[in-house]
């Protein structure tokens, strides 16, 4: 098998977690600038970057199922896809549920929140332009280690953010939208 064949992969990690990051600019856009009027709009925008990084995916499993040879396992191939999907779904998710539970302001916490999730989408796409050179890279370990990082902080954000709102807020409608 040509080196090139195996690229394509990593090329696909790559251009996957490029809709990732596109979904995170969007979200933090969205966000810094709030208008709940502009949801249904911005949300097929959204709906727009989620549905090429799904079409990307389904040409890399098209691909994966032809091949016999993989530059890295199949199976790990498919969860790494998954997994950068599921950013790409995620993302998407949050933006789907401020229009549902009609989110009118967003708080400090979820714009911090953005800002985090930007950051851990470029440290993730950072990683993933490297992941190409995984056997002999010096640099992909400590850029995993970024990407944990920044998981780490969004954790500790999730965290203070729930607690302050079980403290402070006494809009049970409000709680409930938030929390989930």
């Amino acid at each position: 098998m040509s080196k090139k064949k195996g690229e394509n992969y990593f090329d696909t990690f790559v251009e996957l977690v490029g809709y990732s990051c596109k979904a995170a600019d969007l979200l933090k856009e969205i966000v810094n600038d709030y208008n709940a009027e502009m949801l249904p709009q911005k949300m097929k925008e959204m709906h727009e970057i989620e549905h090429s990084g799904d079409e990307a995916r389904h040409r890399m499993i098209r691909k994966l199922a032809r091949e016999f040879i993989t530059p890295i396992d199949r199976e790990d191939i498919m969860a790494l896809a998954d997994s950068i999907d599921t950013v790409t779904d995620t993302i998407e998710d949050v933006l789907m549920r401020m229009y549902m539970f009609n989110i009118s302001k967003v708080t400090d916490h979820a714009m911090k929140m953005t800002d985090v999730i930007v950051k851990c989408c470029n440290a993730l796409k950072t990683a993933l332009d490297e992941f190409c050179n995984f056997r002999k890279s010096s640099k992909l370990h400590d850029l995993v280690v970024e990407v944990n990082r920044l998981e780490e902080e969004g954790d500790v954000l999730f965290m203070d953010a729930t607690r302050k709102l079980y403290v402070e807020c006494g809009d049970y409608k409000e709680l409930a939208a938030w929390d989930t």
